[in-house]
């Protein structure tokens, strides 16, 4: 096994170890903290702070990891879900609401740098393990790093569930604690320490990108995931218990086996973009965004009409997640293929800044839009968050012309 494949395997392994624990954390925390009685909104609260220090993280944690190295953010964001896990369990049901938010709060803040960090750290490795100017190779590799991530996150989920019934909330967040200090074990003793390290020294000033192509793609990517979240978030888990009287298994089951989905579709798509005759570029990425575009409509046109409104809900979230995944493996493709090889950490965690802006906004949205019309409100603002997304793509160009230092 070459150096370089050795490498993009531990990368991946270490990713996927820390995405089995964050879909497992969130059903866990869901899960618990609704059976003790907290509501909605306080359960929503719990969440905010992780949402929120993915903006700061992914912004100053590309700075730090191009002085530093990749090695030194991946390990640092595996040991901070290990604290976030530990200090989870000692969490004491008997504490007062408030207590208990603002100390769950604290932890999921945690949890949410290190998710970043982890994050930012595996793909902009890719980047550095492809041989310069293979443009399929780094789509490819990209693809299955990202879809394998999201797939994984859908069988978190299922796990959470498990070890909960098994070990209870203490004991499971235990037993995946011990399970990333594996990870980042194995992660210590074969990764090696220059990787991701700028060869120039990085000013803290040059955290926001001064590419055009990288700032484009960014602001495309803060409005096509907070087209998702706004819908996704909060809409339509409600609309299906609400409007289709589903229970929180059947709910939790659905959204598991599409974030599944979701990621295999990911993974796959440079299959399915084979009889492209170039890789991917900005006129493929609006082509998708179109399409996109096209099905929030005709599933917000079904609702407003109610046209089988569940069924057309249902089937067409399908269909979303199809050419969602898609569009989100081309992104994932350009921002590598845009980004010099010695400013990769800092481009990459300047774009995952916005994608983590756009989840914070759609994650808001979705819970006001909802409030003001229902899931029809939500797809329409999602279809509007959709146009403003290939608006900016237009001025993207061809990622042949880009140079890898």
């Amino acid at each position: 096994m070459s150096t370089d494949l050795r490498n993009y395997v531990c990368v991946t392994a270490a990713y996927w170890g820390f995405t089995l624990t964050d879909g497992a954390l969130r059903m866990l925390v869901l899960l618990h903290f609704y059976t003790l009685g907290y509501s909605p909104f306080e359960i929503a609260l719990l969440f905010l702070l992780y949402e929120f220090f993915g903006i700061v993280t992914n912004l100053i944690g590309g700075w730090i990891a191009s002085r530093l190295g990749l090695k030194i953010t991946l390990l640092s964001g595996l040991g901070l879900q290990v604290i976030a896990l530990s200090g989870l369990s000692l969490f004491d049901p008997n504490w007062s609401v408030m207590v208990g938010v603002a100390y769950v709060m604290g932890a999921q803040a945690l949890s949410g740098i290190a998710k970043d960090l982890t994050k930012m750290s595996s793909k902009s490795a890719v980047k550095l393990l492809v041989p310069s100017g293979e443009h399929g190779a780094l789509f490819k590799w990209v693809a299955v790093l990202t879809g394998s991530k999201n797939a994984l996150k859908g069988v978190g989920f299922f796990l959470g569930g498990v070890l909960l019934g098994a070990f209870g909330f203490d004991g499971a967040l235990q037993v995946m604690a011990a399970g990333l200090i594996v990870v980042l074990g194995m992660s210590v003793i074969m990764l090696p320490s220059e990787i991701g390290q700028a060869k120039v020294k990085v000013k803290f000033t040059q955290i926001l990108s001064k590419s055009r192509d990288i700032n484009y793609l960014s602001a495309a990517r803060l409005f096509l995931f907070g087209s998702r979240d706004i819908w996704f978030v909060v809409g339509l888990p409600l609309f299906l218990a609400s409007s289709l009287g589903w229970g929180h298994a059947e709910i939790g089951s659905y959204m598991a086996v599409w974030v599944i989905g979701y990621g295999v579709v990911q993974a796959l798509a440079p299959k399915v973009l084979k009889k492209t005759t170039h890789a991917p570029d900005g006129a493929l990425s609006r082509q998708w965004i179109l399409i996109l575009v096209v099905v929030t409509s005709a599933i917000a046109m079904a609702v407003w009409t109610e046209t089988y409104p569940g069924a057309s809900v249902v089937v067409g979230l399908v269909v979303f997640g199809f050419v969602f995944a898609v569009n989100s493996a081309v992104h994932s493709y350009l921002v590598l293929a845009y980004t010099e090889t010695d400013h990769v950490a800092l481009n990459v965690g300047f774009y995952y800044m916005a994608n983590a802006a756009g989840r914070l906004l759609g994650t808001i949205l979705s819970g006001l839009a909802y409030q003001w019309g229902g899931l029809m409100m939500c797809l329409i603002v999602s279809a509007g968050f959709l146009v403003l997304a290939w608006g900016l793509s237009i001025p993207l160009s061809s990622p042949q012309v880009q140079k890898n230092a």
